[in-house]
């Protein structure tokens, strides 16, 4: 190779990585991850009952970082990176309100959303990274048996306090939630709950989660039509699946 086409071949080089460089999702800043778990009975509820046959158990609707969104739009999702998650992926982390496409969509949008900013962590600088450790939390955190053990199960005709409910759960990861509830119609007294957000800093330890910033771009989410909000004080109930009239 002469100089010039070894000059020429190494600007280039340097160009690449320098574009690269700049997509990076360091660029974009955050101070905590979110697990964010779903009540499938009252999403379900929400959507119009448009669900297929979900789980009786709190699914994982996203790992989000808490302060960007879509860090590197040119790291699309390859499921083929995921291959040998898919059992545990299918079970724990479903699209609810898609059932028919495999939940592929979804997956995809949240590594695009929020995969590509936790990325600036080793530990998630993968796609596997970001979804092998997502299911790990989840595990971890076992939302659904916690709440079982606590004594705050599924109910038509029972009532929880809103205050009980996150003093219970203070008191098993020591850590303050958020929760959220849907807020029903004007005229229908009760709020069902919806989503439970567990926090952790960047070395992945549980943190206190803050209400004081809830972006309307993260309320919404992937599911515009949803009315999660967080609770506000007094009585929830906890719908059991078989109420959402599937």
């Amino acid at each position: 190779m002469t100089s010039a086409a070894f000059l020429g071949a190494l600007c280039l080089a340097l160009s690449c990585l320098g574009g690269a460089r700049g997509l990076r999702s360091d660029d974009h800043e955050w101070s905590k991850l979110i697990m964010v778990h779903h009540w499938p009975a009252t999403v379900c509820q929400e959507a119009g009952n448009h669900c297929k046959d979900p789980p009786n158990y709190w699914t994982i609707h996203g790992l989000w970082p808490d302060k960007s969104e879509a860090c590197n739009r040119s790291w699309p999702f390859d499921p083929q990176e995921i291959k040998d998650l898919l059992p545990d992926m299918k079970m724990y982390w479903p699209d609810l309100l898609h059932p028919s496409n495999f939940s592929l969509q979804f997956w995809s949008h949240e590594w695009k959303k929020h995969g590509t900013c936790a990325a600036q962590l080793d530990t998630l600088n993968s796609q596997r990274k970001y979804f092998n450790k997502s299911l790990d939390l989840y595990k971890e955190l076992a939302l659904t048996s916690v709440l079982q053990k606590l004594g705050i199960e599924p109910s038509t005709d029972r009532y929880y306090q809103m205050s009980d409910i996150r003093d219970a759960l203070v008191s098993v990861y020591k850590v303050v939630p958020k929760v959220q509830c849907l807020l029903l119609e004007k005229g229908q007294e009760v709020q069902l709950l919806g989503q439970m957000e567990l926090c952790f800093s960047k070395d992945l330890q549980l943190q206190n989660c803050s209400h004081a910033v809830e972006p309307v771009a993260r309320r919404q989410e992937a599911w515009p039509n949803l009315g999660l909000h967080v609770c506000e004080d007094g009585p929830v109930l906890y719908p059991p699946l078989n109420e959402t009239k599937l």
